[in-house]
């Protein structure tokens, strides 16, 4: 009975790690541009800030990227794009510290009588996680003036290697260009 209640808990709180470290996402766009212009695309440049990005995932995340564009109707064209895309991933190692301070005190007073000194004290404790930061960002550029038209940028706590990178890697970059490109106002 002990064990079905522990792996109850622990079932529990991977259950609580998991939905805290969703991706968060982001985008603008210059609302002066017309998106509905650009009909093809090419690679501008993909960048490692961190240095610890594989080359495997490097490959995934263009891969992907290329996949949301085709989807949206882009062609991919390396003589004479409209649109140049811009690839950047950091990596960073992050901690995350939280302190707990538990107040006691001993004797005290209560209408007439009295008890104790008075002592009061306090102990805190500090819990350190230590997990990292990931970031994709995916920049839109027009070619023809090299000027940013759209970014879209996706950020997640990464507690442990995923098991199915090429998975999560084309989940992350749909959800990331998910309103590319931006829907013309009526």
């Amino acid at each position: 009975m002990k064990t079905i209640r522990n792996f109850s808990v622990l079932l529990l709180i991977t259950a609580l790690l998991v939905s805290c470290s969703s991706l968060t996402v982001n985008t603008d766009y210059d609302k002066s541009v017309d998106f509905s212009k650009y009909k093809s695309f090419s690679f501008y440049e993909l960048t490692d800030k961190s240095g610890s990005v594989s080359e495997l995932n490097k490959k995934r995340i263009v891969n992907a990227v290329k996949n949301e564009m085709t989807k949206k109707g882009f062609v991919e064209s390396a003589e004479n794009p409209d649109v140049l895309i811009n690839i950047t991933t950091i990596l960073a190692d992050k901690k995350s510290i939280t302190a707990n301070t538990n107040y006691y005190n001993y004797g005290g007073y209560y209408r007439p009588y009295y008890w104790g000194g008075g002592y009061a004290g306090a102990t805190t404790s500090y819990d350190v996680y230590e997990y990292k930061d990931g970031s994709v960002i995916i920049d839109v550029i027009d070619a023809s003036n090299k000027q940013l038209i759209w970014q879209g940028i996706g950020n997640k706590e990464i507690d442990s290697p995923s098991k199915n990178p090429e998975k999560t890697i084309n989940e992350a970059v749909a959800k990331i260009m998910e309103n590319f490109p931006p829907k013309a106002k009526k």
